[in-house]
């Protein structure tokens, strides 16, 4: 079983071997979305209260993410480095990679709970709540960091499960806790009459369960890489090239939490509460474009990582030309349906007339480029496939920190509309970001495979 899971990302055909690694990914990861956003879409019908308890729990968005972005770290950039060491044959060296990073993973989730408990309140209010939004925000949060061991777990070991090439067992991960999601929260919103700290209950409870299943996986007899005893201690050689290689899609994840605290002390600054309410569905709704094709990537990524590892040059570039088409066929029929039908996705989360008229409006602006996002993320992800942590850390840096948060603040000296300034600095920097990213892939990527014969 081990062996035929290798032989087949060294041997089978590649188009076949995506389709199975990254269907179950897609799935999951389209699961994974209704589980981000599954409590907001309930959360916005609450009767009476539900645009202000939406926006409440819209500003929590930053601390969720700074929680993904850690797990992002450890589980990111340990899994390729872990299926790089299963390409040379090094199966001992993955699985101290990979006690190394359980050990970090549950360090990291003790030092985030305990801080985000004690600071929960002044965070908030600094990432744009107001008086009549922190409390649903708050009563949110709190529940939610108590949770946080079991979302670290979860997301940062599965990484290991899918890079094995066990891409069922890695969706069932995902399935498993938004199913228990899903039926928990209209129980424990509205038939317990618990409002926003039911939706939080029944996202901790279905990450524990996540978290329940990953562990017994990885501590069972169907995985290649198992966690053992002796590699729980922290070794310098082991973590450090993870944590270079994970800085990558930490910043993406961290600077999307920066970028969301941008967006709503801008929008709060300028359109109040109701700007803010659409940044919130906004931010879900770039989660429904981005989380399929971050289960494309994923899905690449073994079959990319192990054969860098074995030398075997021609199935990475093959693989590389069907995750970029793929990805960009993806991106553009999603952004077509949004653009055409904005109204139908944003009645998802409100009924509220004006916060929906608000959205609509500022949904052709905000996610105007947004067609061109599967090219950079195939490119970028294939950079962190193959251990490249530096160029992909330059990539993630400049949409969101170089060009994306800059202008969020620059655009409105230049607009009478301050709050049209905001939104329009997404396709700005989306269509500058996707250009250099293709142009520096185009150039690195052909340099890398002659480097690694």
């Amino acid at each position: 079983m081990k062996k035929d899971i290798t032989n087949k990302l060294e041997t089978e055909s590649v188009g076949k071997l995506l389709l199975n690694l990254a269907l179950p990914a897609i799935i999951a990861q389209l699961v994974n979305m209704l589980y981000n956003i599954v409590d907001r879409i309930y959360i916005g019908h609450i009767s009476g209260i539900g645009a202000a308890a939406l926006t409440g729990v819209g500003v929590t968005f930053p601390i969720i993410m700074i929680i993904t972005a850690f797990s992002s770290l450890i589980g990111m950039g340990g899994a390729p480095r872990a299926a790089i060491k299963m390409g040379e044959q090094r199966d001992d060296l993955a699985e101290e990679i990979l006690g190394n990073c359980f050990t970090l993973l549950v360090g990291i989730a003790i030092i985030l709970t305990i801080f985000f408990l004690t600071t929960g309140e002044r965070l908030l209010m600094m990432f744009g709540a107001s008086s009549e939004t922190i409390s649903y925000g708050l009563s949110y949060l709190n529940i939610y960091v108590a949770g946080t061991i079991f979302v670290m777990i979860t997301l940062g070991l599965n990484s290991f499960i899918s890079t094995q090439g066990f891409s069922k067992i890695s969706m069932l991960t995902v399935v498993i806790g938004a199913v228990i999601n899903i039926i928990l929260d209209p129980i424990l919103i509205f038939g317990f009459n618990m409002g926003v700290q039911g939706a939080a209950i029944a996202t901790v409870i279905s990450q524990a369960v996540s978290a329940i299943w990953v562990l017994r996986f990885m501590l069972g007899e169907k995985t290649k890489l198992k966690i053992h005893k002796k590699y729980l201690k922290l070794k310098k050689e082991a973590i450090i090239p993870v944590l270079m290689l994970g800085i990558s899609p930490f910043i993406m994840n961290s600077t999307e939490s920066l970028l969301n605290i941008s967006l709503n002390a801008s929008l709060q600054k300028y359109g109040g509460d109701i700007a803010v309410g659409a940044m919130t569905i906004l931010s879900s709704l770039m989660q429904i474009m981005f989380l399929p094709l971050a289960g494309l990537t994923q899905g690449a990524q073994p079959i990319i990582s192990y054969n860098y590892g074995a030398k075997n040059n021609e199935r990475v570039k093959e693989t590389f030309k069907l995750l970029i088409m793929s990805a960009m066929i993806f991106s553009l029929v999603l952004w077509t349906l949004m653009m055409i039908f904005p109204k139908v996705f944003v009645s998802l989360f409100t009924k509220d007339i004006e916060l929906m008229n608000i959205t609509v409006w500022a949904m052709r602006i905000y996610l105007g480029a947004g067609v061109v996002l599967g090219a950079q993320i195939a490119c970028q992800q294939t950079f962190i496939a193959i251990g490249q942590a530096k160029i992909s850390l330059f990539l993630a840096l400049l949409r969101k920190i170089i060009l994306l948060i800059p202008l969020i603040y620059i655009l409105p000296i230049f607009f009478k509309d301050k709050v049209f300034a905001v939104f329009f600095a997404e396709p700005i920097a989306d269509i500058i970001a996707v250009t250099v990213t293709v142009v520096v892939f185009a150039i690195q990527f052909k340099k890398l495979l002659l480097e690694n014969r």
